[in-house]
């Protein structure tokens, strides 16, 4: 992943390690306060709401832990890789679209980041200028042409 991508997990796991547990913690003692807890609905959702708060910072250690930053000047153009920024034609359409393949974490398909997982990403990745690439999405088999790669 890039390094933007790795500091904004880290920004947003030590804030669920700090904010969000204090807040989880407050929700609860304050529904303690309201009496029986086998009949506390507030108590409850409470609890849920740090069991999944838990989950996330779970799951975002994990992504971390296996994390790799990568920098963009060790990339070669060449060829589509993650980090890529690429420019497709879609044959079908004849419209031209440009997307940066990056990690799952960083995808954000507003800011045309998509994952190199995705069925778009595995379909132009490794292929080079000139060449199509066929992606099979769930609403039909498309096809690209790589116009143009840079970082």
């Amino acid at each position: 992943m890039t390094q933007e991508g790795y500091d904004k997990l880290r920004a947003e796991l030590d804030e669920l390690k700090s904010t969000g547990r204090a807040e989880a913690a407050a929700a609860i003692a304050e529904a303690r306060e309201k009496g029986d807890l086998s009949e506390n609905a507030e108590y409850d959702a409470a609890k849920d709401a740090q069991g999944l708060l838990e989950a996330k910072i779970n799951e975002l250690e994990k992504a971390m832990s296996s994390a790799r930053v990568i920098d963009k000047s060790e990339l070669d153009t060449s060829q589509v890789t993650i980090l890529s920024l690429v420019k497709l034609k879609n044959l079908k359409m004849n419209k031209e679209i440009t997307y940066q393949l990056v990690s799952e974490a960083e995808a954000d398909l507003k800011q045309k980041k998509i994952s190199v997982n995705s069925p778009l990403g595995q379909g132009v990745l490794g292929k080079k200028v000139g060449e199509k690439a066929e992606v099979i999405t769930p609403g039909g088999t498309m096809q690209f042409e790589i116009l143009d790669i840079s970082l």
